[in-house]
């Protein structure tokens, strides 16, 4: 909130510094120009059905509070809507790039367009998180799209990428006919149990938006103050993120070993990674619910769990291929494909 318009900033395309650059009354100003366009939405929702949400809006307890202007967190934000902008610029690079697939691999063009399209959905859903002053349920949507656009993206970078090694179909008898030895292809049990630890992951992250709004709450009652007590009077939601994490670490250590067993060269990599992030974000977590949420470890634990599930999901691509690759067939059954 340390802009409470969009996509302007105070009105401004550049931020203010100084409180004095700001009307003596902006709170007031900004309060009733967010609470006009969320009637605005709430009548939207309501006529497409979704009253229940609708009626969220203006239930959330914060929906009249303006922020006090604060030029670090005015500045966090507004570099965030620029990294925002400058990603909505790359996006589009990447669909026009993806335009030669159209004739060979029309997925990959597909994969990029959907990004470029869900990527303006995302700035919009921005606006309506400044709007509606950090509701839950708009926060929560704002960063699942966040991951949605991730795993896009790297599913068209990875297909790409694969195309252009392999040559794709056409190199497909060559490699058959050229491997030395049988190599075992992954089992089916192995893609479920990743598809698993990915949609794991993804409810952990989740969950930790909704963590972090029970926390915007205590230290809002709290007036900023006795930041130690906040994370005991978290509720149930905080209980339930700090089990769940060490049932992800679980699933993750089995699906890891189950994929380092396959023996191939980039999984193993692609699971030392995901190890590696597991541990940090581990660390991470604990530094926060023992040491009085550390501002500054809070944007590391969410870093690191979006990583890990980029590795996850890119994990997951390369099992699902290694499954229909030729190189994970046996020589048998190399022989009957040439032979037909």
């Amino acid at each position: 909130m340390g802009c409470p318009d969009w996509p302007k900033c105070f009105g401004r395309w550049v931020p203010p510094t100084e409180a004095s650059q700001l009307p003596a009354n902006y709170k007031e100003v900004y309060t009733a120009q967010r609470v006009a366009k969320n009637q605005k939405l709430a009548r939207t929702l309501q006529r497409l059905g979704f009253a229940q949400v609708a009626g969220s809006i203006f239930a959330h307890p914060t929906q009249y509070i303006e922020t006090d202007f604060n030029p670090v967190k005015t500045w966090i934000e507004y570099v965030n809507r620029l990294l925002g902008a400058l990603i909505g610029i790359f996006v589009f690079l990447t669909v026009v790039f993806a335009l030669p697939y159209w004739r060979h691999d029309r997925v990959v063009f597909w994969l990029a367009f959907a990004s470029f399209i869900l990527t303006g959905v995302q700035g919009y859903l921005g606006s309506l998180v400044v709007s509606t002053n950090l509701l839950p349920v708009m926060v929560t949507v704002h960063m699942a799209l966040a991951l949605v656009i991730v795993a896009l993206l790297l599913y068209a970078m990875d297909r790409a990428e694969w195309g252009r090694a392999t040559g794709g179909v056409a190199n497909e008898r060559a490699t058959v006919t050229e491997m030395p030895a049988a190599v075992q292809a992954p089992k089916a049990a192995v893609l479920l149990w990743l598809w698993g630890a990915l949609l794991l992951t993804f409810g952990q992250i989740v969950l930790g938006t909704q963590v972090r709004e029970q926390v915007d709450i205590v230290s809002a009652a709290a007036g900023y103050a006795g930041r130690a007590t906040w994370v005991s009077q978290l509720g149930a939601v905080f209980s339930i993120h700090r089990t769940m994490s060490a049932v992800l670490l679980l699933v993750n250590v089995y699906v890891g070993y189950e994929v380092w067993q396959l023996a191939q060269a980039r999984l193993r990599k692609l699971v030392m990674a995901m190890v590696a992030i597991i541990g940090l974000e581990i660390v991470a977590g604990i530094v926060l619910a023992s040491f009085a949420l550390p501002a500054a470890v809070q944007p590391v634990h969410l870093t690191l769990a979006t990583v890990l599930f980029g590795i996850q999901f890119l994990t997951l691509l390369a099992v699902g291929r290694a499954r229909k690759s030729p190189e994970t067939i046996a020589p048998t059954d190399a022989v009957r494909r040439v032979v037909a």
